[in-house]
């Protein structure tokens, strides 16, 4: 049955990310800082997509990327990175300080087919509505109950389902979110550093769960009901498909290298990690890649603004991290956006997959050359790295300055402050 559910996995499916969240005192600075990887197919295009906030007229519907659901009454204004031809995002962070970041995982719950919310859709969902890191996770499993998760999850003819597991943060805290179909546990993270990995994590240290969790657990005969109960070992498949062991290795490497810097991270050390390629946590092996990443620095005082750097290209070892606040006159950043094929993308038209487009964005087109300058001429692409760290020491400087109340730019800037470095990095490979 086990071998069943995992039947649409080949050793190329694209099933591995890492997130990452230190929280104090594992920060350098009083501040939370979150990161992620988002690992998917090869040629998957992410695009940054800013969404200003709004307000929705009642009984009004919102559609997601294969199912409709009740929209509400305002959303948050969010930054997302997202696969292009998706409705929901990888990862992303809203105007109050939330960042969630998701991941693939199989259970011993059955993976369905049929069309539901993605697992990228309850994060955006989350995002929109939520205002702390606990809101959103409320947010999350609220709609898991009515909506349920399903649908495939690439740009595929093939169907490609998983469940999610999700790490939200905001300025205070972070929690782990896992879920099981409709069945959830979560673990709350009230300071030190923790690392998700396309597993479950969550053993007897359960903050909250599912009111039927463990009488269902009970029901399928997989815990006894007497003593301790461990939500990983209980739900976890018996037999490990190999991307997951491969994801246990990166998990255990992840949890070092938070481990060796406790009281000492960073953005930049969260960079570090998320450009680790000897571990695997930056991607790079058959049908798949990172194709995008992101640091995020929420800083304990509520006066101080939270900076979110996005990368928007593939290969964070070979990419810029790039700042983004929310500020006066924040707006898209058009060269990070990809084209629109309205009702004739074949993500909408049924059968859905059966074609291909191209989605790639501006920035990704001249990173591709970029890239392939690094791979094939040794001095210009030294070159060329040389000036993606420069961008990027520039962005962390102007960082720095903020939080350090020195050297700040103006706040009717901060809002352009993205667009003004995806402009500059454009034209690095022009």
């Amino acid at each position: 049955m086990e071998g069943e559910r995992m039947a649409s996995l080949t050793p190329d499916t694209p099933c591995s990310c890492d997130c990452f969240v230190s929280v104090p005192p594992a920060s350098a600075i009083p501040a939370v800082i979150f990161a992620k990887n988002s690992d998917r197919p090869r040629d998957e295009v992410q695009e940054v997509v800013f969404v200003p906030a709004a307000m929705h007229a009642p009984g009004s519907r919102l559609q997601c990327t294969y199912i409709a659901v009740e929209q509400v009454s305002k959303t948050h204004a969010v930054i997302l990175s997202r696969p292009s031809w998706l409705w929901g995002a990888e990862m992303g962070a809203n105007e109050h300080g939330v960042c969630i970041g998701n991941e693939a995982v199989w259970t011993k719950e059955p993976v369905g087919e049929e069309e539901a919310l993605l697992g990228m859709d309850l994060l955006r969902l989350a995002l929109e509505r939520g205002s702390s890191a606990q809101e959103a996770l409320h947010v999350i499993t609220g709609l898991l109950e009515r909506y349920g998760q399903g649908g495939s999850c690439r740009e595929d003819p093939m169907p490609f389902c998983y469940h999610n597991t999700f790490l939200l943060a905001d300025r205070t805290e972070a929690w782990v979110l896992e879920t099981a179909g409709q069945l959830w546990a979560a673990q709350r993270i009230r300071e030190g550093a923790r690392n998700i990995s396309n597993q479950l994590s969550i053993g007897t240290d359960i903050s909250d769960e599912h009111p039927k969790l463990r009488a269902h657990a009970q029901t399928q005969g997989w815990w006894g009901g007497q003593g301790t109960f461990d939500f990983a070992q209980v739900f976890s498949l018996t037999q490990q498909p190999v991307r997951m062991e491969a994801a246990k290795a990166r998990f255990q490497v992840g949890q070092e290298l938070l481990r060796q810097q406790q009281g000492r991270i960073t953005a930049e050390v969260m960079m570090g990690i998320l450009r680790n390629k000897e571990s695997g946590i930056c991607m790079d092996s058959g049908g798949f890649c990172t194709t995008a990443s992101m640091v995020s620095i929420l800083p304990r005082d509520p006066t101080q603004p939270c900076i979110h750097f996005l990368t928007a290209t593939p290969d964070p070892s070979r990419s810029v991290f790039k700042p983004f606040i929310f500020g006066v006159g924040v707006a898209q950043a058009p060269k990070v956006l990809s084209p629109t094929f309205g009702a004739q993308d074949p993500a909408q038209t049924l059968p859905r997959f059966q074609t291909q487009v191209d989605r790639r964005h501006i920035l990704y087109q001249g990173h591709q050359v970029a890239l392939g300058l690094m791979e094939s001429e040794q001095d210009q692409g030294q070159q060329l790295r040389q000036k993606q760290q420069a961008l990027e020491q520039e962005g962390l400087e102007a960082a720095r300055g903020l939080l350090a109340r020195q050297r700040a730019p103006p706040l009717q800037e901060w809002g352009g402050l993205f667009q003004t470095f995806v402009e500059r990095e454009s034209q690095m490979y022009a």
